[in-house]
């Protein structure tokens, strides 16, 4: 039956929630026809446990075949050996361990006592079993017949002698397609399964083949499974061989929609022991929805998450912890790409100057520069406000142009400040209020807006007439989101918590740690707000750290609310970048709509680990029998040669084009909104170095590698370690400094290249990072004696050249390091397009058409 593992108790084959591999057929010991000498060691016998669980009665019988997915069955019955092709060999992973099965023998019983499993009823007529299991009745010569077939390196094939319709363990007859428990190890739960096939070998013997169901403990979640109704299961396609025996109680699963508080759903359930609703794929750790089919229970209620977003048809966008908004920026040029009118509806982010940047180039956007938890306590107000002054019945505004401001009116009596309108609304702190809560924003009667001032709801008492009027123009111009009124949530909750520079991580439990905490509020944003969609974005670090506790916690929260999802690991250089930059990719969809793939590389960049053993086969690349079209790498040179040349102290915000673009990169990165006709450079300005650092880059070679170890006293040895050289005057600089400073040669013990390191040409850069000083980065301009500028690692991000930042110039480069790379976003966005519009197949990823992009 199952194969076991010393450190798992999961089904057959899922020791690990990356693994995407074949079960193994149940191993027995092989006729001898086939010699072990013929087989790998994986395909030889092992032995069975000692310690199986004897088999449980059951007291009740079920219904012969009860509520069974049509096309489920189908696949099963038609398509098993093509499942199976399909994980073979794909996790190395899986290979590392070797795996047992946890076998009863068979004719062995409880106490010694002979086993009575027996298959009952007529066999499947040999016409019908061929054409129902091909893959078992392969053509032999006669008199050939064995047990086995060796298929690939690693994996045997039972041959079958016959199938049945029915089979009867511990006097209990099971059908085919019933639903079964199975024996586990020594302290394991039993596994869950649906019997797809009985058949005997032609040395006699008894088999059945288990579809697997997956508890949440058993996925990629495991223990973080607590929060999970415990009688929900989830379908896999994985599948193996087992001996009959091995079954131990029958046991009914139903099939629900995963919509949440349906009362269809709860009378479904009732009186069943299990029930599931999505399926679970060990490749990039999806969850979906099944196909509808007969033993579907369909809701009768409304799924908020389905309501249109506006008039218009515009699919609404809401950028979380946003910065300069480069991920909500990317997805909406995809999804414009793929024909679906996606817009950045809302963004919030507490960098002001992200903000502003963000405002420049969005206008369309409601852009708040404030705490994300504040937000979110301001959009239960706000559902509250809209509530008790009855403005649902009005029709909202998708940019809100035609929807005029509120008249100054006021309540007060005489002798007072009066309120003329309000013109803002928050919660939490103010510059003039330290005290937390919903605030409005005052515009005084015969004061201009330099007088506004913030002031809590609690004092307003009497301003009811100037808040009806104010909540009324609001919901009308939508300047906040409601729940069921947004289509998309985007954002990267930032998890300083797990950086290595933190010597006080929490590994035990991350959310102690109040840096990780805003990974819970962005997954309370989507409880609220029920979206279609959800993408977070974040670091590789989440799944690694403390095990990647916070990548399977986001995972979690999705599933648990009944989100189908999926996790993958993109590198930015595979999208048309000079640059490895990995990020992790968590995309959610709701019941209603089609869970987005993740979109195939269309580069050739070897991405350069960084993923945890675990989770390597969840970077998004391709798989050996794809075919390939991939364009060649890009290069430093791709991106920014074609830049006008500029000096260390370059001040100027603005300038135009010298050269004509060089490569396809550069035509396309030049390309310009429509209302934008001038070609102008923005943002192409070097962070100023002082005297000193920059006379050190100054005396950097201008060749490939060169850095401070190139410099005057400066002497490598045979163990890679820079050191002075003993036998000449340390170089000062003009100030008195040394030329090679200390820091410089005590980095990384001496051994690292990166202090003051000059790029090259033909290189990939590792990562935009958000600092600019050469101290222990190699950021320093191939030919000029400068740091990359702004704009040149805003081209290294992917930013279209009309893109324009806002704000001190330490800050826009803090902005664009901190930026999801634009045609990884845009690629998202793409396949987000797709999905919504119903196309692609169910495969979790998928190739981008040739011509894309062909514009920005």
């Amino acid at each position: 039956m199952a194969p076991a593992t010393e450190t798992s108790s999961l089904p057959p084959s899922v020791h690990s929630a990356t693994r995407r591999s074949k079960r193994k057929a149940a191993q027995k010991p092989l006729p001898a026809e086939i010699p072990d000498a013929d087989l790998t060691e994986e395909a030889k016998p092992k032995k069975t446990r000692a310690s199986a669980k004897k088999p449980k009665k059951s007291a009740a019988k079920v219904d012969e075949i009860t509520d069974i997915d049509a096309e489920e069955v189908l696949m099963e019955e038609e398509s098993e050996e093509g499942k199976q092709e399909h994980y073979l060999g794909e996790i190395a992973a899986a290979k590392k361990k070797k795996t047992g099965v946890a076998v009863k023998k068979a004719g062995d019983g409880e106490d010694g006592e002979a086993d009575d499993s027996c298959f009952i009823g007529d066999p499947v007529p040999e016409e019908e079993a061929r054409r129902r299991w091909p893959h078992r009745y392969p053509e032999t010569n006669a008199g050939n017949r064995i047990s086995i077939t060796q298929k690939k390196d690693d994996d045997i094939m039972l041959k079958a002698k016959c199938h049945y319709w029915q089979a009867k363990v511990d006097d209990i007859v099971y059908n085919l397609h019933d639903c079964a428990y199975v024996v586990a190890g020594e302290g394991e739960k039993d596994y869950i399964c649906r019997i797809v096939e009985f058949f005997s070998t032609y040395d006699n013997e008894l088999y059945f083949t288990a579809r697997w169901f997956f508890r949440a403990e058993d996925t990629v979640i495991g223990t973080l499974a607590t929060c999970h109704d415990s009688r929900r299961v989830f379908l896999s396609d994985e599948t193996n061989d087992n001996a009959l025996n091995c079954i131990t109680k029958k046991i009914q699963i139903v099939h629900v929609s995963p919509e949440v508080g349906s009362a269809v759903n709860e009378n479904a359930i009732v009186g069943s022991d299990l029930y599931y609703d999505m399926s679970f794929n060990v490749a990039y750790s999806s969850f979906s929805c099944l196909q509808s089919g007969v033993d579907v229970i369909e809701s009768s209620t409304t799924s908020t998450s389905s309501t249109t977003s506006n008039v218009h048809g515009e699919l609404s966008l809401l950028d979380l912890y946003s910065g300069c908004g480069a991920m909500s920026t990317g997805l909406c040029l995809g999804a414009n790409l793929a024909g679906v009118n996606l817009k950045t509806r809302w963004a919030v982010d507490m960098n002001s100057y992200a903000c502003e940047s963000l405002r420049f180039n969005h206008p369309e956007a409601e852009v708040r520069n404030e705490k994300a938890e504040d937000f979110l306590a301001l959009l239960h107000e706000w559902e509250r406000l809209v509530e008790t002054y009855c403005v649902e019945s009005e029709t909202p505004c998708s940019d809100g142009s035609d929807i005029e401001d509120p008249e100054e009116q006021s309540n007060v009596a005489s002798g007072e400040f009066e309120v003329g309108k309000f013109v803002g609304i928050c919660y939490g702190k103010t510059e003039n209020l330290d005290k937390d809560g919903l605030k409005f924003k005052v515009r005084w009667k015969g004061y201009g807006s330099s007088e506004d001032t913030w002031e809590p709801v609690d004092g307003l008492s009497n301003c009811t007439d100037s808040i009806r009027s104010f909540v009324t123009y609001g919901y009308k111009k939508n300047i906040l989101p409601l729940p069921g009124k947004v289509d998309v949530i985007c954002g990267g909750p930032p998890c300083q918590g797990i950086s290595g520079f933190n010597r006080f991580r929490q590994t035990e439990d991350p959310f102690k740690d109040e840096k990780n905490k805003q990974m819970a509020v962005f997954m309370d944003f989507v409880k609220f707000l029920k979206p279609k969609y959800v993408l977070m974005e974040n670091v590789v670090d989440i799944l690694k750290f403390a095990k990647g506790y916070l990548g399977r916690y986001a995972l979690s929260q999705l599933v648990s609310m009944r989100y189908q999802a999926k996790l993958g690991i993109l590198a930015a250089g595979s999208y048309g970048l000079p640059q490895y930059r990995m990020r992790v990719f968590l995309w959610g969809a709701q019941p209603t709509q089609k869970l987005p793939q993740f979109p195939l590389p269309t580069h050739e960049v070897i991405t350069r680990g960084g993923s945890p053993v675990e989770f390597e086969t969840h970077v998004v690349a391709f798989d050996g029998c794809l075919q390939k079209n991939l364009q060649k790498a890009l290069l430093l040179a791709d991106a920014i040669s074609d830049l006008p040349p500029v000096e260390n102290d370059e001040s100027r915000d603005e300038m135009g084009y010298v050269d004509p673009p060089k490569t396809d990169f550069q035509r396309f990165i030049r390309l310009r909104r429509e209302e934008m006709l001038n070609q102008i450079i923005y943002d192409h300005i070097p962070l100023q170095l002082n005297e000193d650092d920059h006379g050190r880059v100054c005396q950097i070679p201008k060749h490939k590698g060169a850095n401070f170890r190139n410099l005057p006293g400066v002497v490598v040895g045979p163990d890679n370690v820079a050191r002075l050289d003993t036998a000449v005057p340390r170089a000062l600089l003009p100030s008195g400094k040394p030329l090679v400073p200390d820091y410089a040669l005590s980095y990384i013990n001496g051994k690292s290249p990166k202090p003051f390191g000059r790029l090259w040409w033909d290189e990939t850069v590792p990562t935009v990072v958000t600092r600019a000083e050469p101290h222990n980065q190699i950021i320093i301009h191939p030919e000029q004696d400068r740091v990359l500028s702004v704009r040149e690692n805003a081209r290294l991000q992917g930013f279209p050249d009309y893109y324009k930042l806002i704000g001190p110039v330490k800050q826009r480069y803090i902005q664009v390091g901190n930026a999801v790379a634009v045609p990884v976003s845009r690629a998202l966005g793409y396949g987000l397009g797709l999905a919504y519009l119903g196309k692609g197949d169910h495969e979790p990823v998928f190739a981008l058409p040739q011509n894309y992009p062909v514009k920005l």
